[in-house]
């Protein structure tokens, strides 16, 4: 099977119903995409397919052949995406697990939403769940990222 990702034309030896995380971590060997509960509920293997965040832990990978997948390894190279510089400079990390998944989900937010509000962020990433507690700082990195991108 055909792969987009990451803006490179990938050729794939998967079934059809392999979920896209195990494709993505195993077989592509991209491991920024966590896998947290298997079930959609944690937000930790958050992707983009077609500029949407997608849960991939869900989803099989037929459903998105001939789409275009990013993974955070696909944001920027060198750590320059405005949601990757925010993070940085704001220190959200605390155990790191969830933040691909927040960052991801974080940067189509910014996508849709270039001045979001807190309660648009709150929306945005509620379904990505943070077993540190870092929301005060993710929240005001995404604010600092929506700065960092206006230029």
């Amino acid at each position: 099977m055909q792969l987009h990702v990451n803006g490179s034309e990938r050729e794939i030896d998967a079934p059809a119903d392999m979920p896209l995380l195990w494709v993505l971590r195993d077989l592509m060997g991209l491991t920024g995409t966590k896998y947290g509960c298997g079930i959609a509920q944690c937000g930790a293997c958050t992707v983009h397919v077609d500029g949407a965040p997608l849960r991939a832990c869900v989803t099989p990978v037929a459903a998105v052949a001939g789409k275009r997948i990013t993974t955070i390894e696909g944001l920027s190279e060198d750590g320059s995406h405005p949601v990757q510089q925010a993070w940085a400079e704001i220190d959200v990390v605390q155990c790191g697990y969830c933040q691909s998944g927040q960052i991801m989900s974080a940067a189509a937010l910014l996508v849709t939403v270039p001045s979001p509000s807190d309660g648009d962020i709150d929306q945005a990433l509620s379904g990505n769940l943070c077993r540190c507690g870092t929301y005060q700082r993710i929240r005001a990195a995404v604010h600092r990222a929506a700065e960092l991108s206006k230029g």
